[in-house]
């Protein structure tokens, strides 16, 4: 069956036309226009998990009172090979758009799902994330479901040192990770390129989403840059306080996505992240 094919059969719709976009990871990307709309569609050659749980995230993530309608896009449909969202035009990132990401960012993470993890099983690029239940602390999730599960997969780029370096936060967590706080709900894969900057506002895309740690999204965003993050963290802080030390602990919320890339894209990342291993356990 064609994209066009499986796109008609999954919304009802006729499909006038589809531009292939490229690949991210094992998926391939389109634009379709369906009569006097357009969508974004994402789509697998073989039956997986993956955009049930992008499905279940966006929607879950919405799933919250007072919530801003227009932070998260809306699923259109989802099967086991296609993902269809509304398309987004993309225009620069503006100060604006940067502050209002901030105050809606911290009203998200101020709607606790009331345990960390999710009810439905993760994903991250095409790796498998645990999103087992718990009601904390989150310092020991963080350790069981985010940290070690990556190391195997990892320890080939890290080498014996990098690893016993990593197993050193392991074993330090619950005094690496700071005062406690409530299970928030984040997108968990908060990097600059799934921020969307369209006429007036940001748009979340492609969340690894879960009750987890609020630092942990922000710690994301400085990860690789994020467009006006200073003005993002202000009007987040404005909105929603942090905890004293935050700044400090962005390395050790940096290291399960880094420790991603090293299981991804081998050694290249392995000096950064072992840098981050370093700062958190000297913090």
């Amino acid at each position: 069956m064609t994209v066009a094919d499986h796109l008609r059969t999954l919304l009802d719709t006729p499909v006038d036309s589809i531009t292939d976009l490229g690949a991210s990871h094992e998926w391939t990307l389109h634009r379709a226009i369906l009569g006097d709309r357009t969508v974004f569609v994402k789509t697998s050659t073989a039956p997986t998990t993956v955009f049930a749980a992008e499905a279940n995230g966006l929607r879950w993530l919405a799933d919250r009172a007072n919530r801003p309608p227009e932070l998260l896009p809306e699923v259109l449909a989802a099967d086991d090979r296609m993902i269809v969202l509304p398309w987004l035009d993309e225009v620069g990132a503006t100060p604006a758009a940067a502050e209002r990401l901030g105050r809606e960012l911290a009203a998200l993470h101020a709607s606790s799902p009331g345990h960390y993890g999710a009810p439905w099983q993760g994903w991250i690029a095409e790796l498998p994330l645990d999103n087992t239940l718990s009601d904390g602390p989150w310092s020991r999730w963080y350790a069981e479901r985010r940290l070690a599960p990556y190391l195997p997969r990892a320890a080939t780029h890290l080498g014996p040192d990098g690893v016993r370096l990593l197993e050193q936060v392991i074993d330090r967590i619950d005094v690496l990770a700071g005062p406690p706080e409530p299970p928030a709900r984040i997108h968990g894969d908060l990097w600059s390129g799934n921020i969307l900057w369209t006429a007036d506002r940001a748009m979340l895309i492609d969340p690894a989403a879960h009750g987890g740690h609020r630092e942990t999204d922000l710690a994301m965003l400085a990860l690789f840059g994020a467009p006006h993050l200073d003005r993002i963290r202000a009007a987040y802080n404005e909105t929603h306080p942090l905890a004293e030390g935050w700044r400090t602990r962005i390395p050790l919320h940096q290291l399960h996505p880094l420790l991603v890339h090293v299981a991804l894209f081998g050694a290249s990342y392995r000096a950064q992240t072992l840098t981050a291993a370093t700062t958190a356990l000297a913090a």
